[in-house]
C-alpha cells in the first residue's frame, strides 16, 4: 500500500538541522521532497566533517537528508527566485529557516506565496521567535542549550554546565515542526485551509523541559545539574560497580521492594526509604548505602539479579553497542540506499510502510 504522505509535494529551504530532519521524516513517510540550496556550496553541513563517508560526503549532512530530490538555486537572482516561486505554487508544504524576514529578501514570504498557493503550508522555524529583538539573536544548537536553561541542568553539578551530546534543540524542533506540519494538512483536508505554522527552538526546548520546566512554573523551584540523578525518583541514577558504571531506574515503592530484597534486605526496614519522596529527602544516606554493596561485584552481575526481579538495569553503551543491541532484540536500526547507510526510521506501520527511496542528494557542481 501506498505510504502515509504520499502525494504530498514539499519545498524544502531549510539547512543544517531543525528542518532538513522534518523534511526527512515526511519524506520517509512518503512525501515527495525537493531540497534547494545554494550552487556550490549547498547546505552548510555539507562542509561539516570530519567524519566523511567512503565518497567523500559529511556524514552530518547524510543523517537528515535522505529521500530528497535535489535542486540549486541562487535566490539572489530573479530568474530562480522565480523557479522557487513556480516550485512553491506546485507544492502542499513549504519549509524554511531563514531567520525573521529571510525569506522576504528574496520574493518568498508568507503573504506572496498564500496568495499563489491559498491552500499552502508554510512551516517557518527561526531560533527565538519572530519579534525585533529575536531577530538579532542567533539561533545555534549550542547557544540555545545554555540560553534555554537546559545546560543548567546538564552536567555534574550547577558548577559544571555541560550540553547534551548531540544537538538535541534542533531535533526537538524538527520532530515539533512534523506535528505542527501534520496537523494543518489535517486541517487543510478538513477545512480547505492553508496557514503558517511557525516554530522557534528555544520555545521547543522550552517544552521539552517538561518536569524541570514545571518545577519552576509550578513551584518556584529553579533546577540544577545533578549528574546522574533525578530530582524527583531515588534510586534512579548511574552507580559504580567493581568495574564498570552502570545504570539503576526504581520507578516506584513496589520496585523499590523487590530491588532491596535481592540487593540488601535491610533497606526494606529503614523508614528513611520506605517511600519515594523520603528516599528523595534522604538521597545521600541512600547513595552511600548502594555505592557500597555495588563495589562488591560487577556491572553484569548487578544487572543480571536485578533484571531477574524485573528491575530496571542497564549498561551505557557506547554508539556501537547501542546499535549492537537493537540488532541482538531484532530491530531493523540500519537502512542503506544505493550504498549510503542512515538510521532507519523509528515509526512502523502496519499497513502503510515507511519508505527508503532515495540517498541524499547530491549537488551539480
Amino acid at each position: 500500500m501506498k505510504p502515509p504522505l504520499a502525494g504530498i509535494k514539499i519545498a524544502d529551504f531549510s539547512r543544517v538541522l531543525a528542518g532538513p530532519y522534518a523534511t526527512m521524516l515526511l519524506a520517509d513517510l512518503g512525501a515527495q521532497v525537493i531540497k534547494v540550496e545554494r550552487p556550490v556550496v549547498g547546505d552548510d553541513t555539507r562542509g561539516w566533517g570530519p567524519p566523511f563517508d567512503k565518497d567523500g560526503n559529511s556524514t552530518y549532512f547524510l543523517s537528515v537528508n535522505r529521500n530528497k530530490e535535489g535542486l540549486e538555486l541562487d535566490l539572489t537572482k530573479e530568474s530562480d527566485q522565480k523557479a522557487a516561486t513556480d516550485l512553491i505554487a506546485s507544492c502542499d508544504v513549504v519549509v524554511e529557516n531563514f531567520g525573521p524576514g529571510g525569506m522576504e529578501k528574496y520574493n518568498l514570504g508568507y503573504s506572496k506565496l498564500i496568495g499563489n498557493n491559498p491552500k499552502l503550508i508554510y512551516c517557518s522555524i527561526s531560533g527565538f521567535g519572530t519579534s525585533e529583538k529575536a531577530a538579532s539573536l542567533p539561533g545555534y544548537d549550542l547557544l540555545l542549550q545554555g540560553m534555554s536553561g537546559l545546560m543548567s541542568i546538564t552536567g555534574s553539578d550547577e558548577n559544571n554546565p555541560s550540553k547534551v551530546g548531540v544537538a538535541l534543540v534542533d531535533v526537538i524542533t524538527g520532530l515539533h515542526a512534523v506535528v505542527g506540519i501534520l496537523a494543518a494538512l489535517r486541517a487543510r483536508d478538513e477545512q480547505g485551509i492553508g496557514q503558517k505554522v511557525e516554530l522557534n527552538l528555544l520555545s521547543s526546548t522550552l517544552s521539552a523541559l517538561v518536569n524541570q520546566a514545571s518545577a519552576y512554573i509550578s513551584a518556584g523551584i529553579i533546577p540544577k545539574a545533578m549528574g546522574n540523578a533525578h530530582p524527583s525518583i531515588a534510586p534512579y541514577q548511574v552507580f559504580d560497580a567493581k568495574d564498570k558504571k552502570f545504570i539503576v531506574a526504581v520507578g516506584n515503592d513496589p520496585q523499590f521492594i523487590k530491588f532491596a530484597g535481592v540487593i540488601s534486605s535491610d533497606l526494606i526496614g529503614d523508614k528513611r526509604f520506605a517511600t519515594n519522596q523520603l528516599r528523595v529527602e534522604n538521597r545521600s544516606e541512600l547513595h552511600n548505602k548502594l555505592s557500597a554493596v555495588f563495589a562488591t561485584n560487577t556491572a553484569d552481575h548487578w544487572i543480571n539479579i536485578l533484571g531477574k526481579v524485573n528491575i530496571p538495569a542497564g549498561a551505557i553503551n557506547n554508539i556501537k553497542e547501542a546499535f549492537d543491541l537493537a540488532q541482538s532484540l531484532g530491530l531493523k536500526s540500519v537502512v542503506e540506499v544505493d550504498g549510503v547507510k542512515s538510521v532507519a526510521n523509528p515509526i512502523t506501520f502496519s499497513k502503510t510502510p515507511v519508505e527508503y527511496r532515495l540517498a541524499p542528494p547530491n549537488l551539480k557542481g
